[in-house]
């Protein structure tokens, strides 16, 4: 399929690219910004050049996508051609790249975090669900009339984030939710189909799910992805078959290029003085200061102190 490559970060944190491109992108609200906004797809494929992003934050976002148009998502070991008319649902705990066949494919999107949803006191757990379940099926096609009643929704979505009601989110909590129960009730699409060269694209996906947490930038960010089985969880594969890619791919082993990332971004760490061994190794995972100086030094022949000492002599 002829097409755009678009990382998902296009989308999941749409006011940081509204930024970045000075792209005016409607109805994007000041005070929960951050944690809900809605648009047109068309308007915003128009607007911004399709370039990669990988190094845009896609750690809290999740993202219900009305598509009307050929397009295709590809994730770490399954590619799922997508025909016009079908509702789409991602999480940031499971990379993908969606490929629009042309950048004026009309549809909508809603992006929101969890905690958004948290005051409507719904019971959902977002990662429990099948649509957002690592190794579930994330698209459903929709019929004229399902399509329909789902553009009349995130109409509604536009229509109120766009209004001064002071209850406006609660009621955008609730066509968020309802967008949620309708996938709920869908069959999922059938086209799903292996892809050539799965495994190439499982490496991709784990070094880009690996980069995506560096780099480390204050004292209260912490990895969240630290083992081989963390990431093999993410891209919903098992953590033998990632090891076994990585090794064929890379030479190396899942927990090898793990342990080497997470070293090189130490020595970056240790090169600011205001850091102390305890932040850096709070930040990078490790249980305490004697757990990270002693996976530094077999990795290094170093300590963490005297490689500072090293640098600033």
């Amino acid at each position: 399929m002829n097409g755009h490559l678009l990382d998902d970060c296009l989308f999941k944190d749409l006011p940081d690219i509204a930024t970045e491109h000075n792209v005016s992108v409607p109805g994007i609200s000041q005070q929960e910004s951050s944690y809900f906004t809605v648009y047109n797809t068309e308007g915003l494929l128009k607007s911004i050049d399709a370039q990669p992003l990988t190094a845009l934050p896609c750690r809290v976002n999740y993202k219900i996508s009305l598509l009307d148009g050929y397009s295709r998502a590809e994730y770490a070991d399954k590619v799922i051609d997508i025909e016009p008319k079908a509702l789409l649902f991602s999480t940031p705990k499971i990379p993908y790249h969606w490929l629009p066949q042309d950048l004026n494919q009309p549809g909508a999107s809603c992006v929101f975090t969890a905690d958004f949803l948290l005051p409507a006191k719904s019971g959902v757990v977002l990662d429990e669900l099948p649509i957002f379940k690592a190794g579930g099926y994330p698209v459903f096609q929709l019929s004229t009339d399902e399509a329909n009643r789902v553009q009349a929704i995130f109409q509604k979505m536009q229509d109120e984030l766009a209004s001064d009601y002071v209850y406006k989110y609660d009621l955008l909590r609730n066509y968020a939710l309802e967008l949620i129960h309708f996938g709920q009730k869908l069959q999922p699409a059938p086209a799903l189909q292996p892809l050539h060269g799965a495994s190439a694209r499982v490496s991709s996906l784990f070094t880009e799910l690996l980069e995506r947490q560096f780099p480390i930038k204050t004292p209260k960010q912490q990895l969240h992805l630290r083992t081989a089985k963390d990431y093999a969880d993410q891209l919903a594969v098992h953590v033998n078959h990632l090891n076994k890619v990585l090794k064929e791919t890379t030479g190396r082993t899942t927990t090898e290029l793990i342990t080497n990332r997470v070293v090189q971004e130490a020595k970056v760490l240790l090169r600011q003085p205001k850091w102390t061994l305890a932040e850096i190794a709070d930040s990078l995972g490790f249980t305490d200061v004697a757990h990270f100086s002693k996976s530094f030094k077999q990795q290094t022949a170093l300590t963490p102190g005297a490689y500072r000492n090293q640098v600033f002599i």
